[in-house]
């Protein structure tokens, strides 16, 4: 495989991990970003949590928000003014603003909700991993996609470090020389 096609593998941002959390999909969130609880805190008019459902037909978005005890399902409509629809996809973690409509709320604004980065851990860009790939940079690859998903195809010298598999073994699956450079890619938003 060419190096120019990894572009195209990656249509989304690449993390810079020792230990990351994988997809953000697959991220511990039991514990709000203060960023987070912050945005939400300014301004009441924003739902943020996973997506249960979309229905075209009735346009409408239905969403866990809180936690525990606390969570309840809400539901916002949504039209041909709503930015980010794509976003609203059935299981991934959203943050939507809202607007009261008469008796409904709309969703205005549907961004999705990544992962925070721990500390030390730093985000790269397809671009600039393939400048590191085509400048034989050392590197520990790791793609944390399912499985099946690196069989179908993965980034050349790169390593299948599913997120479960690490959670399981931890720094077991990573390289011994803990001053390498270690790339964990996934398929999504991070």
């Amino acid at each position: 495989m060419k190096l120019k096609g990894i572009v195209n593998l990656l249509p989304f941002a690449l993390m810079l991990a020792l230990l990351a959390a994988g997809c953000a999909q697959q991220a511990d969130s039991t514990a709000k970003a203060p960023a987070q609880q912050t945005a939400q805190q300014a301004d009441p008019n924003v739902y943020t949590g996973p997506i249960g459902g979309k229905s075209n037909k009735a346009k409408t978005i239905s969403m866990t928000v809180g936690k525990g005890d606390d969570a309840k399902d809400v539901m916002l409509r949504f039209d041909d003014n709503t930015e980010g629809l794509e976003y609203a996809k059935k299981g991934e973690a959203a943050i939507i603003k809202w607007e009261q409509r008469g008796d409904d709320k709309y969703a205005t604004i549907i961004k999705p909700k990544l992962a925070k980065l721990p500390e030390g851990v730093t985000e790269i860009k397809a671009d600039e991993l393939y400048k590191m790939l085509s400048d034989h940079v050392p590197m520990f690859l790791a793609d944390a996609r399912p499985e099946m998903r690196y069989d179908q195809g993965h980034l050349p010298s790169a390593v299948s470090i599913p997120v479960p598999l690490l959670k399981e073994k931890k720094a077991k699956v990573l390289p011994k020389d803990k001053n390498q450079l270690i790339i964990f890619y996934c398929g999504g938003y991070t």
